[in-house]
């Protein structure tokens, strides 16, 4: 077995889950980042209005991904990097949500992704007087990064999961889970709820 995973960050237009408008991919194989990307999306319609705080959080507007791909356009491209990986988020309830939430706004079949979630995790390894992202990467020793912006908060939380797989001896996300008294869980419709936007 290895640490094998792919981190995943969305960012959202507006407090709809469904309103999805940058995500961010990180690939770790045997415990190591081997590729990133991360691109614009142009949110389902009924779910793209801009609302301003969301872009003071992480800086795209309505203008930005007027040319982005959809998210039935661009989720071809999405489950292919992902494969057939866990996927990891830093409060993967928020994560899970958007591609559920989005794949429900367009009518494009949810793939169901089994996931655990690197703010659990951190919780049980880590003693921080806050379990938000910055915090919790700093004391992974990844303590510079562009907070909101997709790809790096994937990147955070790739390498949060590294560090305490590596704190607590596990080789793979399942006895890291199992070590931690965390659920990998997975995305089923019978389970949508909604998810209020969260900052991580």
């Amino acid at each position: 077995m290895a640490l094998d995973f792919t981190a995943i960050d969305f960012e959202t237009a507006n407090p709809s889950n469904a309103s999805a408008c940058a995500v961010g991919l990180v690939r770790v194989r045997d415990g190591v980042v081997v590729d990133q990307t991360g691109w614009l999306i142009r949110p389902p319609a009924g779910h793209d209005v801009f609302f301003d705080l969301n872009t003071r959080i992480h800086g795209i507007t309505a203008a930005d991904v007027v040319d982005a791909p959809t998210w039935t356009e661009q989720l071809p491209a999405l489950t292919a990097f992902v494969g057939g990986d866990v996927l990891v988020a830093h409060n993967a309830g928020f994560d899970m949500a958007v591609i559920k939430r989005a794949c429900e706004a367009t009518g494009d079949d949810c793939p169901p992704y089994r996931y655990a979630c690197s703010l659990q995790v951190a919780r049980k390894v880590y003693q921080l007087p806050s379990y938000r992202l910055p915090y919790v990467a700093a004391e992974a020793g990844f303590a510079e990064f562009a907070h909101h912006n997709a790809t790096a908060d994937a990147l955070a939380c790739a390498h949060v999961m590294i560090d305490a797989a590596r704190r607590v001896a596990a080789d793979d996300v399942g006895l890291l889970a199992e070590y931690c008294g965390v659920r990998v869980c997975q995305i089923a419709v019978a389970e949508a709820t909604a998810v209020t936007f969260a900052v991580a």
